[in-house]
């Protein structure tokens, strides 16, 4: 028997029991921020674990605080009581400390290249004397990095890592040979840097003697290149007859990736050592890390199909290595284990988490690569691992144990015996320990509930309010708003599904409503979760418009069955879901369905096309940056889950929008950036080629220089304001 369930959250109640007098609209959300919750901007715990940092006044200072009163103990940084600020410096985007908190390295004039790099114009500041110097005589840089003493930093400039040593304020190069689209060192690649998550390619030992990195030689790579128009460079004149290009190397799926390889600088000798990590022609090194032992640095080494992983551990000097733990799966190893393997400070364990029991739990091994426990278990996922309190001997992890939908803190014992639950309400709590493991700063909210920002310490204790956004609940006590509702279905294939609804206000069972289903649906991600949202939405809810979102198989923390099962033929099982969603919906006596709409963006625009090919059930559909065939994508995203083109052709054709344009039913209207990196334009070009030979109408909208998150000026609110006419004209 099919069935659906609706569970509505008591919370939302807390919001809406004032008088409620204005009506939301469009701007509220693309302009005016008016539901934008307050964050604590820079927040860094400082080394004694009593006090943390948080970034002041508009970016012109950075304040000491106390983490169990509050208490303004010291302004650290005021940029107006800086003795010798040669550059002038007017504010700081950002800031780092020293490991001895001597020195801050801040930094501004932030340029992006993409996702996760940007370059920026570093300094130096010496807290003593009050001294901000730059970091390097000219130009911009990138990821600077502190040695342990405090003594040193390097940095990328041009692709080449150069070391700076602050007391005597000299510089030299550590590496020559960084070329733009040839050789990169210190620093990742493009599909690197997207996939594995990253932005560094370099670690200091622990005794600050030696600087490990990775060299990437992508000259083999394949060049991708785009249209720069007019608009995109001031110096050109109003009028650009010859538009520009950009040109970097991006490895398609099945094509040749970057040859890489680990390096060891020793800083006395000035000599580069090449580690032997066996045959990496064919294999990623996502990841460097030493352990507490400068003799022993960890290095993660993952096969291209990303089914085995080794943690391998290699010696600076000789350069020889060998392997710790070997991780082999039938689909493959998740990118989240890669920031989830640890050594820990006794020197004789490090752990891991991961699926060995088809759930994300904590496993702990010794140094020889012996297993000593599995530290969690249950049919429940571990989301977020914080780190090891050495003293305590205790593991500090984020889980959704109560609920898929929720997240709550935890500590558990080295011994796996007690866990213990640290975060008190229902909803979604996410932490930042100090760096003692004694407070823990607490962001939480649920669906009826703004964020709340809050200090515990680490027995779950609450300590104070750092804020409560008091501010922003009474402004919505102020607007019609309407509630959000979770529920879950069962599929005809007897699968139950998390969803959520947003109904239209003054809603009325017997009054049938259009319906706009959004999704994102990519592997591992989650869109139906008891925390804060407020976006786009609502404001189509005032609307009339019945807002529903699903999680399809494919999506995170419901264990690896789940997640897994997508495997070789993504796109499949994910569209099946949200069709199912549709089908059920249309059930509803509330819902009119002749009008459902499906709208999503990069894998949520994927879903959209490909189920207006698979189904009638959709009205419309809007598209926004869609992978239209997986082999226009990278390497390492889309083999991870279909392996090569060579190896899987039916995995990237039988559910590619491209195969399946003459099958399309409904509206459907594609938007692109021009200048999208991640998902090239190329995606929704030859999509549209195809639906043209088919005879297949459809919309179409190109926004000129934008990338895959096509913002900048006003184009956000025109994308919405565009997005929101065509569901009202065809919805």
């Amino acid at each position: 028997m099919k069935r659906i369930t609706f569970i509505l959250f008591l919370s939302l109640s807390s919001i809406w029991t004032f008088s409620q007098t204005q009506t939301v609209e469009l701007e509220d959300f693309t302009l005016r921020g008016t539901f934008r919750p307050k964050t604590i901007s820079g927040l860094r715990s400082m080394n004694d674990g009593r006090f943390y940092t948080t970034l002041e006044g508009n970016g012109t200072k950075i304040v000491k605080h106390s983490f169990k009163t509050g208490e303004k103990v010291a302004v650290l940084f005021d940029i107006e009581k800086i003795k010798k600020n040669p550059d002038s410096v007017k504010y700081i985007a950002g800031y780092e400390f020293s490991p001895d908190e001597t020195k801050i390295l801040v930094y501004n004039d932030v340029e992006r290249i993409y996702r996760r790099s940007f370059l920026a114009r570093y300094y130096v500041y010496d807290i003593k004397y009050k001294e901000l110097l730059p970091l390097a005589d000219e130009g911009k840089q990138q990821v600077p990095l502190f040695s342990p003493n405090g003594q040193m930093v390097a940095y990328v400039k041009n692709n080449n890592i150069y070391l700076k040593k602050l007391r005597f304020g000299t510089t030299s190069a550590v590496t020559e040979d960084g070329e733009k689209n040839r050789i990169i060192n210190g620093i990742p690649d493009w599909v690197y840097e997207e996939e594995f998550g990253y932005n560094s390619a370099m670690e200091w030992s622990p005794n600050s003697e030696d600087l490990a990195f990775v060299r990437f030689d992508e000259s083999e790579v394949r060049q991708f290149s785009f249209p720069l128009y007019g608009g995109k460079i001031p110096e050109r004149p109003e009028f650009v007859l010859y538009p520009g290009r950009y040109e970097y190397k991006y490895p398609k799926a099945g094509e040749t990736n970057s040859k890489v390889s680990v390096h060891v600088f020793n800083v006395k000798n000035r000599t580069i050592k090449t580690m032997d990590l066996g045959d990496l022609s064919d294999a990623y090194v996502p990841r460097l890390r030493w352990s507490y032992d400068p003799e022993k640095l960890g290095i993660i080494k993952l096969s291209r199909l990303q089914n085995e992983l080794e943690l391998m551990v290699a010696n600076p000097a000789s350069g020889v290595s060998n392997t710790l733990l070997t991780i082999r799966e039938a689909q493959y190893v998740p990118e989240n284990v890669l920031d989830n393997l640890r050594f820990l400070p006794d020197g004789k364990h490090f752990v891991y988490v991961g699926q060995e029991d088809g759930y994300n739990h904590i496993h702990l091994y010794t140094m020889a690569g012996i297993k000593v426990r599995q530290v969690t278990s249950g049919p429940w996922e571990i989301t977020d691992f914080y780190g090891f309190d050495a003293g305590k001997k205790v593991f500090y992890f984020q889980a959704a144990k109560e609920s898929p939908l929720q997240r709550e803190i935890y500590s558990v014992d080295m011994e796996g015996k007690t866990i213990v639950r640290l975060s008190s309400d229902q909803g979604y709590s996410e932490a930042e320990f100090s760096s003692d493991f004694e407070f823990f700063v607490n962001t939480w909210s649920s669906a009826g509930e703004v964020p709340q920002i809050t200090v515990y310490d680490n027995k779950g204790k609450k300590v104070r309010v750092l804020e409560d956004n008091s501010d922003l609940k009474n402004r919505l006590a102020q607007f019609n708003l309407p509630r959000k509702e979770f529920f879950s279905f069962t599929t005809s294939e007897g699968v139950e599904l998390n969803g959520y609804m947003i109904k239209p206000l003054d809603f009325d069972e017997s009054k049938q409503y259009p319906v706009l289903m959004n999704q994102y649906s990519g592997p591992g991600s989650q869109e139906v979760l008891d925390k804060w949202q407020m976006n786009w939405e609502q404001y189509l809810a005032t609307q009339g418009y019945l807002i529903v979102t699903v999680d399809g198989r494919g999506t995170g923390a419901r264990g690896e069955e789940f997640l897994k099962c997508t495997y070789l033929q993504m796109g499949r099982y994910e569209s099946d879901d949200q069709i199912e969603t549709a089908r059920y919906l249309s059930q509803l006596l509330y819902v009119d369905d002749s009008r459902i709409g499906i709208w999503g963006w990069s894998f949520g625009g994927y879903m959209t096309s490909l189920c207006l090919s698979k189904s009638d059930l959709f009205k419309i559909g809007i598209a926004v940056a869609p992978v239209t065939n997986w082999r226009y994508y990278d390497t390492v995203y889309t083999e991870r889950f279909l392996r090569t083109p060579q190896m899987n052709p039916k995995g990237y054709d039988d559910n590619s929008p491209i195969k399946l344009a003459e099958n399309l039913n409904g509206k459907l209207f594609l938007i692109h950036g021009s200048a999208d990196d991640n998902v090239h334009f190329q995606n929704t070009m030859e999509y549209a080629e195809q639906l043209i030979q088919a005879g297949k109408q459809f919309e179409m909208f190109v926004y000129p220089n934008r990338n895959h998150s096509i913002y900048g000026g006003n184009t956000r609110h025109h994308l919405y304001t565009m997005m929101s006419q065509y569901i009202f004209e065809n919805l």
